[in-house]
């Protein structure tokens, strides 16, 4: 092409016709300037189905990972749903225990409230491996990237909730392990001192009965109650409506 070209340039030179050589030139600078726009949009294509194939990627990656996040969420609420219950049911039987068989189901719902962590721990890898590189602008949602970006933030007022939570259930337990209160005998009326003790040690003769009944065991599991409640229905609940709202995307 491009030697058919001079040979048509030379022979208007040779010929002295400048009209035409004049009008070839204009021709010959629109083909360029068509063969650069070609080639640019080319190119602008060839770019456009990368990044259409990266953020599929990253959009089926975040797809599995807020899944995996919902179905974790989901086990920690029943979890703590079944925390708070158990505590409100043992709020409810410590007023009329009196008998040794009313004590040892005091210990196994005490044993039962106390004795799951609760902590959210979701999958974000590949989130934060985005934010860290900058690639959430590959995204072309802006309501999503808005939505990933305060991710974050939710997840620090969540585990603040978490970290209350937990320095009451510590605040419990250490009535529990106070001068009114025997680790031993509440393990051994649950039926799972064997399981960490020993089999041979024998019956304690402490009650707890005193313990469970004090204003300060009352306070602390009462405020354990509503923590755990307060963690479902102001933190969890609005946390799934959230990856929900992500997963909708």
């Amino acid at each position: 092409m491009l030697s058919l070209l001079r040979k048509v340039r030379k022979k208007l030179l040779e010929e002295g016709s400048f009209g035409s050589y004049l009008l070839y030139a204009l021709g010959e600078i629109v083909l360029i300037i068509l063969g650069i726009l070609v080639a640019l949009w080319i190119d602008g294509k060839t770019e456009e189905g990368r990044e259409a194939r990266q953020e599929q990627f990253y959009l089926e990656g975040l797809r599995d990972e807020f899944q995996l996040s919902l179905t974790k969420l989901d086990t920690l609420v029943a979890v703590n749903r079944k925390t708070y219950v158990t505590a409100r049911d043992l709020l409810a039987s410590i007023p009329v225990a009196e008998s040794r068989e009313d004590e040892k189901a005091l210990a196994r719902g005490l044993i039962a409230t106390l004795s799951f962590e609760i902590d959210y721990n979701p999958n974000n890898s590949l989130l934060r491996e985005m934010m860290n590189a900058g690639r959430l602008q590959t995204l072309s949602d802006p309501a999503l990237r808005r939505q990933l970006t305060s991710w974050e933030s939710i997840l620090e007022s969540v585990n603040r909730q978490e970290s209350n939570l937990r320095n009451i259930r510590e605040q419990l337990l250490e009535v529990a392990l106070g001068p009114k209160g025997s680790i031993l005998a509440i393990m051994q009326d649950a039926g799972i001192a064997s399981r960490y003790v020993g089999q041979e040690l024998p019956r304690s003769a402490h009650s707890n009965l005193p313990m469970l009944k004090s204003q300060e065991f009352e306070n602390k599991l009462v405020t354990f109650l509503v923590t755990a409640e307060g963690t479902e229905s102001v933190h969890y609940l609005p946390l799934r409506h959230e990856i929900l709202s992500i997963l909708k995307r």
